[in-house]
């Protein structure tokens, strides 16, 4: 079981690039989710509680991937903050302001990813560490320059539909990571897309 500080998570979200965001439709294929995840080279991977019987999920994929560190997303209320951390989650994420599972990771000791939408949400959330910017496809690249702009120290993790292709342009757009779903598994060689956007990454912004 992995569970890093957060500037330890940051470190390893701003290595892997791609925070895989998994909403399987069982237990099962969320394993098998996380197994693709992990053979691509992803280190940090995001189940969420979307998925059914999630606490299966999060602690076969914590026992199973040791090396790995596995949160959970969509984290709304303080009763799955607490089944998630007694579970060994590395980290939480909420996809809006959620102080009640703030407050359950704080005192658990858990880096949490605290979503919003506005600038105010997502300043305030960085104000307390890595903020999530959801959901990004709507508000767009031009929203996160801006928000860097008021704040150049965020860390911002944009997530909801996002195309891999658009991966390395949020990234030079300002972001540590981005969330990608459902498009991951629709890739017919992920670990070479993942290397491709690893290393496109490291060019300068267009």
């Amino acid at each position: 079981m992995l569970r890093p500080s957060v500037a330890d998570l940051e470190a390893l979200l701003r290595e892997s690039t791609v925070l895989p965001v998994l909403r399987a439709v069982s237990a099962s294929e969320a394993m098998n989710q996380v197994a693709l995840c992990a053979a691509a080279g992803l280190d940090v991977i995001e189940l969420t509680t979307s998925t059914p019987d999630w606490p299966a999920a999060l602690r076969d994929a914590i026992a199973a991937f040791p090396d790995k560190t596995v949160g959970l997303g969509t984290v709304l209320d303080a009763c799955d903050a607490a089944t998630a951390v007694t579970l060994g989650a590395g980290f939480v994420v909420s996809p809006c302001p959620a102080p009640d599972v703030r407050r359950v990771a704080g005192e658990a000791g858990v880096a949490m990813i605290e979503g919003g939408m506005t600038i105010g949400e997502v300043v305030e959330a960085s104000g307390r560490g890595i903020a999530k910017l959801f959901p990004a496809g709507v508000v767009g690249q031009a929203f996160l320059r801006s928000l860097l702009q008021i704040r150049p120290a965020a860390r911002v993790i944009p997530t909801g539909g996002i195309a891999l292709d658009d991966v390395t342009d949020w990234i030079h757009a300002g972001a540590l990571a981005v969330g990608v779903g459902r498009e991951l598994f629709a890739n017919p060689d992920l670990t070479t897309t993942i290397t491709e956007i690893k290393t496109k990454k490291k060019g300068e912004p267009q």
